[in-house]
């Protein structure tokens, strides 16, 4: 079956960086949209970024515009999340997800695959 392992999440002083990985097996990883997702305490699962196949085509969150980055390594079976200026605004679980089709989408019914998210902590 399709796993995604989430890694990299942590506790960060705002302002601060961190970059998540999410590692896939058992799919053709090369062939999915890929996308980040984030949920805080109370709030809805919201999306983040998203990623074609061909690492070309991305699509942000205006909340993460500029400041977060998302990017693809298909030899190595791997999505990125690059976070940077960090606020405690994005406080969250963020969890990677896979869409076994080429272009992403910014609702969280239309992936597929889910990893077990990887927590993100940043104090003001």
């Amino acid at each position: 079956q399709v796993q995604l392992v989430e890694s990299g999440g942590g506790l960060v002083q705002t302002g601060g960086s961190l970059r998540l990985s999410c590692a896939t097996s058992g799919g053709t990883f090369s062939t999915y949209a890929m996308g980040w997702f984030r949920q805080a305490p109370g709030k809805e699962r919201e999306f983040v970024a998203g990623i074609r196949w061909s690492n070309r085509n991305t699509d942000y969150a205006d909340s993460v515009q500029g400041r977060f980055t998302i990017s693809r390594d298909n030899a190595k079976n791997t999505v990125y999340l690059q976070m940077n200026s960090l606020k405690p605004e994005d406080t969250a679980v963020y969890y990677c997800a896979a869409r076994a089709r080429y272009t992403t989408s910014r609702s969280w019914p239309e992936y597929d695959y889910w990893g077990q998210g990887t927590q993100v902590t940043v104090s003001s």
